[in-house]
C-alpha cells in the first residue's frame, strides 16, 4: 500500500520545514602550491634595504682563447699568437690548447700577443685555430727569482630590488555576526585565502620576475619589483640547435637526457658549484620521467607502474626535480639552491595589518615585501626553447 502521509518530497522546493544538511567542509581547489619556495627554504637573515646588495668575486682566470695564429702551425721553435687576454698570461707559464697533446712554455707577453716556445718538453707540435681555448696547467718560478707581480681580481657589487605584495580584506558587520558554514572566523578565513594567493604569487615572482628598466629601485610613478631567477641569468642559457647545444637528435627541441648533461657540464666547467634542484612545468617533467623508458623492469607479480623521475643523479650532482606550475612549459631551470635566497625586508615578512574601518565593516591588509638574491649567476643555468608538444 503507497504511503499518504507528509514525507519530504511533499515540504516545497525548498524545503523551508527542514534542518539543512550541509558538509561543514568548504572545498578549494585552485592552484595554491609553492613548491620551489618549500624546497628553498627560509632566508637566514632579512634584507636591509629596499635596493638588496651583495658581493661576488673569482680567482684570476687560468685560460683564455687565441684570436689568431700568426706563424707556421708546424713549427717548433718560438711562437706568436694573439690572445683575447694577454694580461692572463705569465712568463714561466706552461700552456695547452684544450683537446691537443702539445705543451708549450710562454716566453713572453705583449699587449695583444703570447710568445711561446713550441713542443715542450718533446711534445709535438699540432696545428692551431682561431678560437681554440688555451688552458694555463700552471707557472714555473725560477729557483731564488724576485716575487712576481701582483695580480688580483675586484670584488662585484650585484643588487635586486624589493617588492611588496599586498591584499585588503574587509568583512560587514553582519557578516561577522551571522552563523556561518565551515567558518568560525571570517575575517581569519578570508586572511589566510589572501595570504595563500601572495604566497603563490611570491613564487611566481621568483621564477619570471623582471625588475624595472628605467628607476627599478622606485618612485612615485614606478612600482618596485624584483628581478627573478631567470631574467637573473646571463651566461648559461641553452637553446637546443644553437651555439654547439644539441637538439633531441632529429633536429627538433624536445628535452633529452644528452640536453641535460651537456648543460650540467657547461655550468659545471665554469663554476665550483653543484646543481642540485632542476625546476620544470609539466610538459619537461614528463620528459624527464620519459628519459628512464627504455631502462624499466617489471616483475609478473608487480601490479603499480612508476613514470616518475624526483631525483636525477648524474656525473655532474645529484638534483631534486622540482615540478613547479608558475615555469614557462618552454623551460628547466638548473639551479645551485645553497646561492640562492628569497629575502623578506627585515620586519616586513608576510603578516596581516588591522586597518580603521569608516562603517560598519572590519577592514585588514595583508602585506609582505621579499627580494631574490641570485649569487654568481654563472653556477646556474636555463634551458629555453623547448618544445611543449
Amino acid at each position: 500500500m503507497a504511503f499518504t502521509g507528509k514525507a519530504t518530497h511533499s515540504a516545497g522546493a525548498t524545503l523551508p520545514e527542514i534542518l539543512e544538511d550541509v558538509s561543514d567542509i568548504i572545498g578549494i581547489v585552485s592552484p595554491h602550491e609553492t613548491p620551489l619556495l618549500d624546497h628553498l627554504g627560509d632566508a637566514r637573515r632579512a634584507a636591509q634595504s629596499t635596493v638588496h646588495e651583495w658581493l661576488e668575486d673569482s680567482l684570476l682566470p687560468n685560460h683564455d682563447t687565441i684570436t689568431e695564429t700568426t706563424f707556421s702551425p708546424s713549427a717548433t721553435g718560438a711562437g706568436t699568437f694573439e690572445v683575447a687576454n694577454p694580461s692572463r698570461f705569465r712568463v714561466g707559464d706552461i700552456v695547452r690548447v684544450r683537446g691537443k697533446s702539445e705543451v708549450m712554455h710562454a716566453v713572453a707577453t705583449t699587449s695583444t700577443d703570447l710568445v711561446v716556445q713550441r713542443g715542450y718538453g718533446g711534445t709535438t707540435a699540432e696545428a692551431l685555430e682561431t678560437d681554440d681555448v688555451i688552458d694555463i696547467i700552471g707557472n714555473a718560478a725560477l729557483e731564488g727569482d724576485d716575487k712576481p707581480e701582483v695580480r688580483f681580481t675586484n670584488r662585484v657589487r650585484k643588487q635586486n630590488f624589493s617588492q611588496i605584495l599586498t591584499a585588503s580584506v574587509e568583512v560587514s558587520g553582519s557578516q561577522l555576526a551571522v552563523q556561518k558554514i565551515g567558518v568560525d572566523d571570517e575575517l581569519d578565513y578570508q586572511k589566510q585565502e589572501r595570504l595563500r594567493e601572495l604566497l603563490r604569487d611570491l613564487e611566481n615572482c621568483v621564477i619570471n620576475g623582471v625588475a624595472a628598466a628605467s628607476n627599478p629601485e622606485g618612485n612615485a610613478s614606478t612600482r618596485r619589483t624584483m628581478r627573478g631567477i631567470i631574467s637573473s641569468l646571463s651566461t648559461n642559457i641553452f637553446t637546443p640547435g644553437v651555439g654547439g647545444f644539441p637538439d633531441d637528435g632529429s633536429g627538433g627541441a624536445s628535452l633529452t637526457e644528452p640536453m641535460l648533461n651537456q648543460a650540467l657540464e657547461s655550468i659545471w666547467d665554469q663554476s665550483s658549484g653543484v646543481i642540485d634542484t632542476i625546476v620544470v612545468g609539466g610538459t619537461q617533467k614528463r620528459k624527464i620521467n620519459g628519459f628512464a623508458t627504455d631502462a624499466r623492469g617489471y616483475l609478473p607479480e608487480d601490479t603499480a607502474f612508476r613514470d616518475m623521475i624526483g631525483v636525477y643523479e648524474s656525473d655532474f650532482g645529484v638534483a631534486k626535480v622540482v615540478l613547479s606550475r608558475w615555469m614557462p612549459p618552454g623551460s628547466a631551470l638548473l639551479l645551485d639552491s645553497s646561492r640562492i635566497d628569497v629575502l623578506p625586508l627585515s620586519g616586513r615578512s608576510f603578516h596581516a595589518k588591522k586597518l580603521a574601518s569608516s562603517g560598519d565593516s572590519e577592514c585588514m591588509q595583508v602585506i609582505g615585501e621579499y627580494t631574490l638574491e641570485v649569487r654568481n649567476e654563472n653556477a646556474h643555468g636555463v634551458i629555453a626553447g623547448l618544445a611543449t608538444g
